[in-house]
């Protein structure tokens, strides 16, 4: 058995994170709670950074630290997950320009979307002024970027 949990993996430009429905996920009658799609799209985010080697501990080790914050979400519910499913995360970047990057996500069970999201994220300092992707992100990031623009654009 593996130390580490998976970060996913790459099908062309599209990083896929398997999850699974916890209890903690869910509400009381056992479907996912919308919150926690938040949550699933967050660490097909970080799975997918992490996967081509940009870690936020390195960021906040930086001379001058920075972090993201999500600028804009927008997600569209299409059907409920519940306990205990395996799910897939599937994340999507389009653009790393200035301060931003861009993605489209996804929740699957098996061949059913069960959301959708765009979502944009900013790269700040620890003081919440906007800071240019360090090179190093944009670097790693930009060889697995899709072509065209993200479905909301």
């Amino acid at each position: 058995m593996s130390e580490h949990p998976t970060h996913g993996y790459f099908r062309e430009n599209v990083h896929i994170l398997p999850t699974r429905v916890y209890y903690e996920d869910t509400d009381f009658s056992g479907v996912v709670y919308h919150g926690a799609y938040v949550k699933f799209l967050e660490r097909g985010r970080t799975e997918y950074l992490r996967a081509v080697g940009v870690h936020h501990k390195e960021m906040l080790e930086l001379n001058e630290p920075i972090a993201f914050i999500i600028q804009k979400l927008n997600l569209e519910y299409k059907r409920p997950a519940r306990i205990d499913e395996a799910l897939e995360v599937r994340t999507v970047f389009y653009q790393s320009k200035g301060v931003r990057l861009r993605a489209d996500q996804s929740v699957w069970r098996e061949d059913e979307l069960l959301v959708q999201g765009q979502v944009t994220a900013a790269c700040i300092n620890l003081e919440g002024v906007p800071r240019r992707m360090p090179k190093f992100v944009a670097d790693a990031v930009t060889p697995h970027l899709a072509a065209g623009d993200p479905s909301w654009a």
